[in-house]
């Protein structure tokens, strides 16, 4: 196993923190410090990677969700599967059927409901961009130990339940 640095720039912040305020408990930061300088490189690292297919991460984003539900879902759960208001999520439909990769179905019982469905471009773009981001991802945790991924995957796993 490649070896880790014995300290990083939480650790000299912490050690700042203690030493200008040794009454503060600073051990959240050693987590989350950690977690909020790591966002920056991995959505430098996802964008490059769905770059290279010609999408955006809000366009991965939504093309997996119709992926995972079987290539089609209602607006409405298009917007819940995304996490995002009614009107982002329309204006983003608009511009994946511009580019070929979904398409507008009504619905034959409910003319208010909007069904989206993913196009065979829209599968093509997906499945080739997943492919490609498992591969980086797993490049960069390089030889971690399996056992130590599944440690991680489970302690990240804790910590976001209690934001869900």
């Amino acid at each position: 196993m490649a070896e880790t640095a014995k300290f990083d720039g939480v650790d000299v912040l912490v050690s700042s923190w203690q030493r200008v305020r040794p009454d503060f408990n600073t051990e959240p930061l050693t987590i989350f410090s950690r977690l909020w300088r790591l966002q920056p490189h991995i959505d430098k690292m996802r964008r490059k990677t769905f770059a290279r297919h010609g999408i955006e991460s809000w366009e991965f984003d939504m093309l997996c969700a119709l992926r995972r539900n079987d290539g089609r879902l209602t607006a409405g759960k298009l917007m819940r599967e995304t996490l995002v208001s009614s009107g982002t999520v329309t204006n983003r439909i608009d511009r994946m059927v511009g580019h070929g990769f979904a398409r507008r179905l009504a619905d034959s019982e409910d003319g208010r409901v909007v069904h989206v469905e993913i196009t065979d471009e829209g599968l093509r773009v997906v499945d080739a961009a997943m492919e490609d981001l498992i591969s980086v991802e797993a490049a960069v945790l390089g030889d971690m130990p399996a056992e130590s991924r599944a440690h991680l995957a489970a302690l990240l796993r804790n910590l976001l339940i209690r934001f869900d």
